[in-house]
């Protein structure tokens, strides 16, 4: 029976040992490559999906989505936009019924993805809604992560810059690791729905 708490606070979260996504990733910086990338990816029927924009440090001044991480459960791959702009292929599985895709933030993701061009999102899931039908009540990726599997996740990357010409492998690793984690979350909960072993701490 697994218990699961409605919130974790931040210093139960820092005590947690940290997670990294293991598997294999790969970067698009080419419209080839990405088409590549999508015809490899459509073999799945669910992923997890994130993005990342470089941050900006002057007022008023804001940057497009730099990257955009699809990852299975041991592929991530990582789609450079500043370099490829979203491509067709790209958007086209983004508008896939037939792949799940699995996010947090989802809206802001696209919102921001709107500004490289125009596409129909379709068989998404909503972390942050989807969280609630178990009782967490916690919405950042790290909260929820630290409830269902007692790991960390590190954000020490999250202000670096991704348009830098090369991507340096903690980046990589620390982007991949935020869309593997959407999917992991959700194939956890899915299982848990499906054999009804846990139970929700009223504490």
């Amino acid at each position: 029976m697994i218990i699961i708490k409605r919130s974790i606070n931040k210093e139960t979260l820092n005590e947690l040992p940290k997670v990294l996504f293991q598997g294999q990733i790969h970067v698009a910086q080419t419209p080839g490559e990405a088409e590549k990338a999508i015809e490899y990816l459509k073999r799945y029927t669910r992923v997890g999906i994130d993005s990342e924009t470089r941050p900006s440090f002057s007022k008023g001044r804001q940057y497009k989505v730099a990257l955009l991480q699809i990852s299975s459960e041991d592929h991530c791959f990582l789609f450079r936009l500043n370099l490829t702009g979203l491509t067709l292929p790209v958007i086209t599985f983004l508008e896939s019924p037939d792949i799940t895709k699995v996010g947090l933030s989802l809206h802001d993701d696209f919102t921001m993805l709107h500004k490289r061009a125009p596409f129909q999102p379709r068989a998404c899931i909503e972390l942050q809604e989807y969280v609630r039908t178990f009782g967490i009540e916690d919405k950042s990726l790290q909260k929820i992560y630290g409830i269902l599997f007692n790991e960390k996740i590190s954000k020490s990357q999250r202000l670096s810059n991704w348009e830098a010409p090369e991507l340096t492998e903690p980046q990589k690793r620390y982007a991949a690791t935020d869309a593997w984690a959407c999917l992991n979350i959700y194939n956890r909960l899915q299982e848990l729905k499906r054999t009804g072993d846990y139970r929700i701490n009223e504490e």
